[in-house]
């Protein structure tokens, strides 16, 4: 049985416009957030201690990080050096130039050649000595179109035969890896993709390049004992034979992230069987507080009273307010500023509510759907002139509703319908919009 810590999409550098300067180190505080969570991975990989750490992909924000972002990368990592833990170092799409061409920027502890450190830069096979074993792992990379665009064999395909041309070859090339492997020894495909069965998050919009997606079924196979994901932030099991794991990302990049759990997984592997846990990591919270004060009459007060009902306390904050333009005169800046300073960092942001937008009928306003019949009698209970043959409408409605056809009445046509009223043409035009 060989013990793996898993982690993936560490993002070491991102998010700095949710943080602040820290005065005592000079950096910035998002920034000494994910080195504190990289460093809790690294501190249970050697408390454990475990065999084997997979990294699933996307080290950095991009192929170029700063030096001292590298500096904290690899002062990590190298601690798993002197614990004498194998690492395999898979390449993601942040971690190679837009086109994929050019290197990556993990290739560097290929080349200085860091004793137990395998980088995943293309597809292949490595079989890794741990202390409980051998383990073979297949290493796939994040993959581009643009090695396939640039070919003649392209030319003239839609973007979705190019696609299915992508996933033709990488379905032969996978199964030549398979043919080579020993069937005899635990064996792991680390990838960085997008499945079609994924649930995605941030990642869809922090991709660098242009990405297609991998169906399930060429990961199932039956050789893996593990499949170990990287790319998709947020943490989920997609098949249980064999078992097919993202992580997720270890630190929340950005808002859409806000209720994900982040953590790494610990993995027990043996030919033939996998058992994970999920770890998870305490990290800064991400707190949005939406309100709607465009119908209130003391628009002040209730957003006060908002985030004070929020847990703000050291989180990365947002507030969001709707508010007409004649109420901003009632919203003291500096009261919502300094309700909002125990937050670890805060924005602010006021959106103005046009009095010409607001809907006639609270009940009939946006953001919720409601039955043509409710949204009639909705209407009928704000019109006291038409009380007199609201039942009729409704009675009408619902027939025409249920079979399209005008039902007969059994009393006379309603004087309304038979003798237009002065504000008749108006009435029956806006029921043609409900």
């Amino acid at each position: 049985m060989v013990k793996i810590l898993h982690l993936s999409d560490i993002h070491l550098g991102s998010g700095f416009s949710h943080g602040r300067l820290n005065p005592e180190t000079g950096l910035n505080t998002r920034l000494e957030d994910f080195v504190v969570t990289l460093s809790r991975c690294i501190d249970r990989a050697i408390a454990e201690p475990v065999d084997l750490v997979l990294f699933g992909g996307d080290a950095f924000p991009d192929a170029t990080p700063l030096p001292i972002v590298q500096e904290a990368f690899a002062a990590q990592f190298r601690r798993l050096v002197d614990a004498e833990i194998p690492t395999v170092l898979l390449v993601g799409n942040h971690d190679q130039h837009s086109q994929g061409a050019g290197g990556a920027s993990l290739c560097i502890y290929r080349t200085l050649g860091v004793p137990g450190f395998i980088v995943g830069d293309r597809l292949a096979t490595h079989q890794v000595q741990t202390g409980s074993g051998t383990v073979q792992i297949i290493t796939l990379p994040w993959l581009t179109r643009s090695a396939l665009l640039t070919r003649p064999e392209t030319d003239g395909l839609s973007l979705g035969e190019v696609n299915q041309l992508l996933i033709d070859r990488l379905r032969v090339a996978l199964e030549g890896e398979i043919r080579r492997l020993d069937p005899n020894l635990p064996t792991i495909l680390l990838g960085h993709l997008m499945t079609d069965t994924a649930q995605f998050g941030a990642e869809r919009f922090l991709a660098v390049g242009k990405g297609f997606t991998v169906p399930i079924g060429m990961l199932t196979r039956p050789c893996f004992d593990y499949v170990a994901l990287g790319h998709v932030h947020r943490h989920q099991v997609l098949c249980d034979a064999p078992l097919v794991v993202y992580p997720g990302s270890i630190e929340r990049v950005d808002f859409s992230e806000e209720t994900e759990e982040k953590g790494f997984v610990l993995v027990d592997v043996e030919r033939g069987n996998a058992q994970m846990r999920f770890c998870p990591l305490p990290v800064r919270p991400f707190q949005t507080i939406r309100v709607n004060v465009a119908e209130s009459e003391t628009p002040q007060t209730d957003l006060l009273a908002a985030i004070q009902a929020a847990a703000i306390e050291e989180a990365v904050v947002r507030l969001i307010y709707q508010v007409r333009p004649d109420q901003l005169e009632a919203i003291e800046s500096n009261a919502l500023h300094q309700i909002l300073s125990p937050a670890h960092t805060y924005t602010i942001q006021a959106e103005l509510v046009s009095q010409l937008a607001r809907p006639r009928l609270p009940e009939l306003g946006t953001g919720r759907s409601m039955d043509p019949i409710e949204a009639l009698r909705t209407y009928l209970d704000n019109q006291p002139h038409l009380a007199e043959i609201a039942s009729d409408l409704i009675h009408a409605a619902s027939a025409l509703l249920d079979d399209g056809e005008m039902p007969q009445f059994e009393a006379p046509l309603p004087e309304f319908l038979a003798s237009p009223q002065p504000h008749a043409e108006t009435e029956v035009a806006q029921l043609k919009l409900l």
